[in-house]
């Protein structure tokens, strides 16, 4: 008997599409009222963040506990690696050819001396932007409980990869420190299930705070710069990584339709983190196993931001052109090359964008920094497109590592991703802690 299909109005993102509605309506009509409603979007992220950490830990740990063959991890972080820096590369060339092509600050013709340099000063201070060797000794943490308590996540990545190599020595799977950490993880999952249910109010929250704080009139003289970053993040959503999907068998569209609720809650919220727990679930669902999903999704989140790389080459580049500076073809090689190592550099660092570019700037020594305060006004606008972008990457990400490993069951990986089994997907997604409890009593039984 076919299962019946959940009221679209008890769907999740049915209930996201509404809060972005009513919070863009509150915002434009009543800004002060709008203004008021940051707690509710900054209460949701700090939600997931709390639960981000030990999600991390209980995933990567078993998946690699798990395993058979310790080998395999080293190689799937290797090609996760390798993935991750190639196509961030693409990423910085694409943005650097669009804006060459489209020349969004052309013709603005701005004096980097009017400009208020006070603006842009809490991110070109010293000492915020990290060095390539403070930015690896980041990764060890100076205790376990502080990469915990922070919420550091590559530190609690690191950890977790320690304690699951040692837990596999100690006998993995079928230990009791193994089952107890496999029942936190069903209890976790319940718990990410519960948060995401309160997501329409974190977004509403969000939304009506960024459109009530800055206004709709704020982007009219920067329309074409967000235009011309917009497009080519859908470009490089679409040409490059649906390429990148077609070349290994599956659909860009039917993965973006797999994952249209982590999409609205990341537009509504402009954190791509907020997704962070759902988005390893989701993959597993889709049949990556449990320790390739472990490994790329959380290295994807400081590694693979495909969505920042395009936005700081045109960002830089914008700059020159509205400032009338010439850069010529070595100055902007050189900034591609500068932004393959700072971009990496300020991973998981607030206001990393600005960071990045502000020490760039400062690097390549062609662009005045003070041009930053050009793009201030608008890059809450934008966040939402680099989010996106870094999102739907990562996830591609997982899936691809996956299939070179030989960790994805094809087979679930196609009937996940159809339009007439999606549903299933989402009433899944939605309803995570009877998922998880389904799989424990499933490998009880296993082992009986």
């Amino acid at each position: 008997m076919a299962k019946k299909r959940t009221p679209i109005y008890k769907v999740l993102y049915f209930q996201v599409i509404c809060a972005i509605v009513c919070g863009v309506l509150l915002g434009y009509f009543a800004p002060d009222w709008g203004a008021m409603m940051k707690p509710f979007g900054d209460g949701f992220i700090k939600l997931i963040k709390m639960i981000i950490a030990p999600v991390i830990f209980c995933t990567v740990v078993t998946g690699i506990a798990g395993m058979e063959d310790m080998k395999k991890v080293g190689k799937t972080g290797g090609l996760a690696l390798l993935y991750f820096e190639v196509v961030s590369t693409i990423a910085l060339i694409v943005g650097l050819f669009i804006v060459n092509v489209c020349q969004p600050g052309v013709g603005m013709h701005v004096d980097p001396k009017t400009l208020d340099a006070g603006a842009v000063a809490a991110y070109t201070g010293p000492g915020k932007m990290q060095t390539t060797t403070q930015f690896l000794m980041n990764i060890i943490p100076s205790t376990v409980v502080g990469a915990f308590a922070q919420g550091e996540i590559l530190q609690v990545l690191f950890f977790s990869l320690l304690f699951g190599f040692a837990l596999h020595k100690f006998g993995g799977r079928g230990t009791l420190v193994f089952d107890v950490i496999e029942k936190s993880s069903h209890v976790l999952f319940q718990i990410v299930g519960m948060i995401m249910r309160v997501a329409p109010i974190g977004a509403f929250g969000a939304m009506a705070f960024t459109i009530g704080k800055y206004g709709i009139a704020s982007l009219v003289p920067l329309a074409e710069l967000m235009g011309t970053f917009y497009l080519t993040c859908i470009l490089f959503i679409f040409v490059v990584l649906g390429g990148i999907c077609r070349w290994h068998g599956f659909s860009i569209f039917r993965y973006i339709g797999y994952i249209k609720e982590e999409l609205l809650i990341v537009l509504g919220t402009s954190s791509s983190e907020s997704v962070l727990p759902r988005m390893m679930a989701k993959m597993e669902h889709a049949g990556v196993s449990k320790s390739t999903v472990g490994l790329v999704i959380p290295t994807g989140y400081s590694f693979n931001l495909d969505g920042t790389a395009i936005y700081l080459t045109m960002a830089a580049v914008f700059i020159a052109q509205a400032c009338d500076v010439q850069m010529t073809l070595f100055q902007q090689i050189t900034l591609l090359a500068v932004l393959l190592l700072t971009s990496k550099g300020a991973a998981g660092v607030t206001g990393s964008g600005f960071i990045v570019l502000a020490a760039t700037l400062s690097a390549v020594g062609h662009v005045p920094v003070a041009g930053l305060a050009l793009i201030l006004g608008i890059d809450r606008f934008m966040s939402e497109a680099r989010a996106l972008t870094n999102m739907i990457g990562n996830g591609i990400a997982c899936i691809v590592v996956g299939q070179w490993m030989k960790d994805v069951n094809e087979d679930q990986l196609n009937e996940v991703m159809h339009p007439d089994k999606r549903h299933l997907a989402e009433e899944a997604a939605m309803n995570m802690e009877a998922d998880q409890i389904a799989a424990s009593k499933q490998k009880n039984s296993y082992s009986k």
